[in-house]
């Protein structure tokens, strides 16, 4: 039966750690049952499955980061999501968008909506920088490697965006002529993205 001491331990677990899981719970000794206790008391909400915070938590610009790092922890954050995360562009989407292994299974997911790309080799797994956002470990393509990413997607995404983006980020010197040559290799969009890059230095 769960005790006062155990939902106080727990709800200081939640708060120090911004959310928890079951597993998280189990590992400090707690029984789960103590954490169901507490979201049926509303000291607690559960924010995407198996991952619960405290209902005063603080919900920032990036809520919607977060609660996807929580739900589908192999997600990396991209295209005009990571453009809007870094701050480049006018592009505010509605969905949040990600880039998943070929072989990962598609997340089911109510809220927030996603837009699933399908990344692979090394255009899935080099240029990611983590983020904390609401106790979540968010990951998220760094600059260079978003803008290589959105030239990649261009149909998708619209040329305007990616020069859009690409001026943008140059004159706020948000990366460097070696970054960008790095990652337009890596998504395999040098041809594409060489005249624009020479018009930037030229």
């Amino acid at each position: 039966m769960p005790t006062a001491d155990s939902s106080n331990r727990l709800l200081r677990l939640a708060r120090r750690r911004g959310s928890v899981t079951r597993r998280e719970v189990a590992q400090a000794g707690l029984h789960t049952h103590t954490l169901s206790r507490l979201v049926r008391a509303g000291a607690l909400e559960r924010v995407a499955r198996g991952r619960y915070r405290l209902p005063d938590a603080p919900i920032t610009e990036h809520h919607g980061l977060a609660l996807v790092a929580a739900a589908v922890p192999k997600a990396m954050i991209c295209l005009l999501s990571a453009l809007s995360f870094h701050q480049i562009g006018t592009q505010l989407p509605h969905e949040v968008w990600i880039a998943l292994d070929r072989r990962t299974r598609r997340p089911s997911l109510s809220y927030p909506q996603l837009r699933v790309h399908r990344f692979s080799g090394n255009a899935l797994t080099e240029g990611i920088e983590t983020h904390r956002i609401e106790g979540e470990i968010v990951r998220v393509y760094t600059v260079a490697k978003t803008i290589a990413d959105v030239f990649k997607y261009r149909n998708k995404v619209g040329l305007d965006v990616a020069l859009e983006a690409l001026r943008e980020a140059w004159r706020a010197r948000r990366f460097t002529m070696d970054e960008i040559h790095r990652y337009a290799r890596v998504c395999r969009v040098e041809r594409v993205m060489r005249p624009y890059l020479e018009a930037l230095v030229a």
